[in-house]
């Protein structure tokens, strides 16, 4: 017997078996965890871009206060440096003043020796006396001298006359005298002194040219008494120190 078969015959169509309720529960619970996953990243990131912009403006300020404080140690530093200095400078000056005292002490020591070698009870007496000559270049022919004259013999009494002074030495190879004539304008006495215990006298003269001095005699010419005649040597002359005495009265 013959099966016959129909037109059509049904079909079997494939497809998803519907999720039971507890995979469908653990589908979910998974894309929860995703998405708490996904939020903790994105947090983690803006800490981590926080903190980093946060970190450079500490460091800039870190940076900016570190220059501040070079910029004040540089200028303490400068500060000092003035200050060593002035103190420096200020020492030197202090130096150079007590050299100048020391050098006046020394003066007034040698003028309180000098008083009392001619007017101190216990001086000896003495007439009228050339006590010390100096002479100073002043340039060219010109010579200044300065005679010390002294005299206790008659003390209180005023001594008065004038100075006049006469060069030694050589020229061409011969020896000769300049007399205060030779040395000064015509017509010129000489250098008028008074005093009663003693007096620094000063003058100019003028050396022709080729005229090699060797000694200076001067000539003390007093208004009462006799001339006192006393020589110096030259180079004496030049090296002896300036008795800063000054006139005596």
């Amino acid at each position: 017997m013959n099966k016959q078969v129909g037109a059509s015959s049904p079909r079997i169509v494939a497809g998803h078996p519907p999720l039971s309720p507890a995979l469908r529960a653990l589908w979910w619970l998974f894309v929860a965890l995703l998405l708490a996953w996904l939020l903790a990243g994105s947090w983690a990131l803006w800490q981590v871009l926080t903190t980093g912009s946060g970190g450079a403006a500490s460091g800039s300020g870190f940076f900016g206060g570190a220059r501040a404080q070079i910029a004040d140690l540089e200028q303490q530093v400068a500060t000092l440096t003035r200050s060593d200095q002035i103190t420096r400078q200020a020492n030197t000056d202090l130096q150079g003043t007590l050299a100048e005292r020391d050098e006046e002490i020394s003066g007034l020591r040698a003028d309180v020796a000098f008083y009392e070698r001619f007017v101190g009870s216990t001086a000896q007496r003495r007439g009228l006396n050339v006590h010390k000559l100096q002479l100073q270049a002043q340039g060219g022919p010109a010579w200044k001298f300065t005679a010390t004259l002294t005299q206790n013999l008659n003390r209180g009494a005023v001594n008065a006359g004038r100075v006049q002074v006469d060069v030694e030495g050589n020229r061409a190879g011969k020896p000769e005298r300049l007399g205060w004539s030779q040395l000064r304008p015509a017509g010129d006495a000489g250098v008028a002194y008074s005093f009663k215990y003693f007096q620094e006298v000063e003058g100019s003269i003028a050396l022709p040219d080729g005229f090699t001095p060797t000694r200076m005699i001067v000539h003390v010419i007093p208004q009462g008494g006799g001339p006192v005649d006393q020589a110096f040597g030259w180079a004496d002359a030049l090296g002896s120190s300036k008795d800063d005495a000054g006139a005596g009265g």
